[in-house]
């Protein structure tokens, strides 16, 4: 077993780790000022990006749903796994070794682990591509060159076969080192009559990936006809790492190619996510064993940041038959969540993209995507294509079916456009009665929801509806509370420029912060040596989250740390210096006060000297308070806003 990874380790991991980079492989960022990314938050559905990543200080914050961190604990939500696997992960991602204290740089890893599985899936895939190209992977790799797939593109998409034999992989990985229980729990092998036996045998392999690349299952596609497997096709049962709703073919390849172009194609099988790419669609993917669902839409629509309705697409290629246009109905019922335009992509007489490919080329692969046609336009023409619109009876049931489906379409003008379009497509000449049949449809399904207007879009980080529901612990300060701006925006400061806050900073007493999750976090960052004690980034800002021992106000300073400060980033510095002057200005005057309260009670008669003592310091106080609130006045009002 593993000994402990040393601190010194976990922050040198951290430190040369680049937290854009990871949260780029599942999310969509775009720069949002200064230091400052921000995207769709993978971790709750959301149609505005309120998720934000500092790169300069290594940390993360969703400020709708409050998850935050740093890259460790970024890695631990998104992949479900634990702290030591995730600074392992990074390790080899930097080729970085570890110290284990106790065991020593070649310390084995934990067995079971999702590393484990990972290693293990990866030395799978490597067997059956090499088996591809025995003889007795023949018909596998006739199956390919029937589709007009060389060995290139086989290689590209890491194709391989699953040979004859009980347990011939089975075997090879128990060489390897690994288990029975890990080729197990990995889905690769499974308990026999005779002990633990391969799970795929005599079928073609195309390995899945996660969105950083991993492989984590297989899909199998049938060769023979005495292949007693059920089904054409079978995939790695559900697994730790293999989660069929949660996984996308081809998405590891697409997923820049989707965040450049706002573009993602849907297509329905592993051939056809073949043909899409090597025909220069880089965009295409697959749901893997399942129907594509509500969760795909969403990792989609994080790679989109469709934060807009007409920004981003996606568009389904489905068969024109009768099942095609089944799946399109269920994929425009449930693209109501979706922001972002939908198409639909039908080829020719039936054919499936990869069947384009073989028959007509390339172009007319590319030609099919360019062809797109919306999908309420798709769902409503199929619709009508039911009905004989020669007749008046036709024409009357086709606008009582369409009328609701066209009524669907949450963006108002949009809806009105299309009912509009749909008075031309039936042959209804009275376009306004049409229009109205289509609002009356429209309110009466919001009423039925019980709906209610939708609030305005708000700025991340600046109102209140931003303070996520947390567990018990301390209240929750409101971010837009006046009286406590100047505290939230000190405590930003000093956790995201310590180097500038500096001294002023640490010469601000705890009585300065009055909210108890303030205190605590300032009474934390006295704990960790203060700004001066020369940490930075997001060894800083850990560890005034590791001192604060109260999960609200550890969730507070993630948000603090990636809240933007209201500025561009050459105006910090005397931002920073404004509003470290109106904290001093309102402790100052807190004093001023007190020295006016004694002064009152003092006899200037009978106690001279004490009153002209405390009258000398009095007017030293104000005069210092004068110069705090000209300096906090220009220099706030100017480069950002005074509370």
């Amino acid at each position: 077993m593993a000994g402990r990874i040393p601190d010194r380790d976990v922050a040198a991991i951290r430190e040369r780790t680049r937290i854009e980079d990871i949260v780029g492989e599942y999310v969509s960022l775009k720069r949002a000022g200064g230091d400052s990314m921000k995207g769709l938050c993978p971790f709750h559905d959301e149609k505005s990006p309120s998720f934000h990543v500092r790169p300069n200080h290594g940390h993360y914050h969703c400020f709708g749903c409050g998850e935050g961190g740093d890259v460790y604990s970024f890695l631990q939500k998104i992949d479900h796994i634990s702290f030591v696997e995730a600074v392992e992960q990074l390790a080899d991602r930097l080729n970085y070794s570890i110290s284990y204290e106790g065991g020593g740089t070649s310390v084995q890893r934990d067995r079971g682990t999702r590393a484990r599985l990972v290693a293990a899936n990866a030395a799978a895939q490597e067997f059956y591509a090499a088996r591809l190209q025995e003889p007795d992977a023949q018909a596998a790799r006739d199956y390919l060159t029937e589709r007009n797939f060389d060995a290139h593109a086989a290689q590209q998409f890491g194709c391989g076969y699953a040979p004859d034999g009980w347990d011939i992989l089975t075997k090879h990985l128990l060489g390897k080192g690994f288990d029975v229980k890990e080729l197990e729990a990995a889905g690769l092998s499974k308990a026999g009559r005779r002990g633990h036996i391969d799970r795929f045998h005599r079928r073609l392999l195309w390995p899945i990936r996660n969105l950083s690349g991993d492989v984590i299952g297989f899909g199998a596609r049938k060769l023979f006809d005495d292949d007693t497997m059920p089904g054409k096709y079978v995939n790695t049962p559900e697994t730790m790492l293999y989660k069929k709703s949660q996984v996308l073919f081809g998405l590891d390849l697409a997923k820049r190619d989707i965040a450049k172009g706002h573009q993602a194609v849907v297509v329905e099988g592993y051939t056809d996510v073949m043909a899409m790419h090597l025909a220069g669609v880089k965009t295409a993917v697959a749901a893997c064993g399942t129907a594509f669902g509500e969760d795909h839409l969403a990792m989609l629509r994080r790679l989109l940041m469709d934060d807009s309705y007409f920004r981003g697409e996606i568009i389904y290629t489905f068969d024109g038959d009768a099942a095609g246009q089944a799946a399109a109905m269920k994929a425009f019922e449930g693209d109501q969540k979706m922001a972002g335009q939908t198409f639909v992509a039908v080829a020719p007489d039936g054919m499936d993209p990869c069947e384009l490919r073989q028959k007509s080329g390339d172009a007319a692969v590319r030609d099919l995507v360019a062809r797109r046609t919306p999908m309420f336009e798709f769902v409503v023409k199929s619709i009508l294509t039911e009905h004989d619109l020669e007749t008046a009876e036709g024409r009357v049931e086709a606008l009582r079916r369409t009328v609701p489906v066209v009524a669907q379409i949450k963006e108002a003008t949009l809806r009105d456009s299309y009912a509009v379009q749909l008075s031309g497509w039936v042959g209804w000449d009275d376009i306004a009665a049409v229009r109205q049949r289509v609002r009356d449809e429209a309110r009466k399904r919001a009423s039925t929801r019980g709906s209610v207007p939708a609030p305005p879009r708000r700025k991340a980080g600046r109102d209140d509806s931003d303070a996520p529901q947390l567990p018990v612990g301390l209240s929750r300060p409101r971010p837009s509370d006046p009286t406590l701006w100047a505290q939230r925006e000190a405590l930003k400061s000093a956790l995201q420029h310590p180097s500038i806050a500096g001294t002023v900073f640490d010469s601000l007493p705890v009585e300065t912060f009055t909210h108890p999750a303030y205190v605590m976090i300032r009474e934390s960052m006295i704990s960790a040596g203060g700004t001066s004690a020369g940490l930075g980034g997001g060894e800083w800002v850990d560890a005034v989250s590791k001192g604060v021992g109260d999960i609200t106000a550890a969730s507070l300073v993630s948000e603090l740390a990636v809240e933007p400060l209201p500025v561009e980033e050459e105006r910090v510095p005397r931002y920073i210096s404004g509003v470290l002057a109106r904290l001093q200005e309102v402790w100052v005057g807190e004093q001023v006060a007190e020295l006016k309260s004694k002064l009152q009670r003092i006899s200037p008669a009978t106690e001279s000297d004490e009153f002209h003592s405390l009258l000398g310091d009095l007017v030293a106080l104000e005069q210092y308070r004068r110069s705090l609130l000209d300096q906090a006045i220009g220099d706030t009002t100017r480069d950002g806003m005074a509370g």
